[in-house]
């Protein structure tokens, strides 16, 4: 799924006629997050730098980007809600970056998530994994707008609509420099989130049992190391 959407990605980009991108789930969540598996040291580092290159895609994209969330918004799901333009939620859905509990860490939540909700209150979902509602994403700032699962396909409906009065182009650059800055930091912190991982997290014996503890479903034993 994650080639599918580069690739999808690449040819919406191409297309001038688009002005905006719409990621949703199919079914009742949004999604659960890249498969634990592909967390193992042997598949990680391509696993990482294809999701990675679906982040930067959306980031770096000229059109507008939408996440319209309901359900289960876990992980790399909410990673990629976080990263659009535009978020809209369900008041019921379940948000949350749940890695540490496999001895891990979010590295797009790591370099971005602080710019959106604050230090703090990025640190305390990166560090304990709770999950949190719609409602609750909505009042510390992690979506543009919460509503009744009812409500959600409309709302965004409108949303295209309006944007859709107006200039591709225009919202393009438009976006470009509401990023200005931003941009210089999340590109610069991802790169450096994504090395720790791969050259010091994923080595660690901790990691590797979390993984490996998820997989055979068991407790994981910390060792510390």
């Amino acid at each position: 799924m994650i080639e599918e959407l580069i690739q999808s990605l690449a040819e919406i980009e191409s297309n001038p006629d688009i002005s905006v991108i719409v990621i949703d789930g199919k079914g009742s969540s949004f999604s659960a997050g890249v498969a634990v598996a592909a967390h193992t040291p042997d598949n990680v580092q391509a696993m990482l730098t294809r999701f990675h290159g679906v982040v930067r895609a959306l980031i770096s994209s000229k059109k507008i980007t939408v996440s319209k969330v309901r359900g289960n918004c876990l992980g790399g799901g909410a990673e990629l809600a976080m990263v659009c333009d535009l978020s809209y939620t369900g008041r019921r859905a379940r948000w949350a970056f749940p890695e540490i509990s496999l001895g891990c860490y979010p590295p797009v939540a790591c370099a971005a998530l602080a710019a959106l909700i604050g230090q703090k209150r990025a640190t305390e979902l990166i560090l304990t994994g709770r999950t949190i509602s719609g409602a609750d994403v909505a009042n510390i700032g992690l979506v543009t707008r919460v509503v009744p699962e009812y409500k959600l396909d409309a709302t965004v409906e409108a949303v295209i609509a309006q944007l859709s009065k107006f200039s591709p182009s225009s919202l393009g650059i438009t976006k470009k420099a509401i990023y200005s800055w931003d941009s210089i930091h999340v590109d610069k912190g991802l790169a450096r989130a994504e090395k720790i991982y791969l050259e010091e997290l994923i080595k660690t014996a901790d990691a590797q049992e979390g993984i490996n503890a998820f997989l055979h479903k068991r407790k994981p034993n910390w060792m510390g190391n």
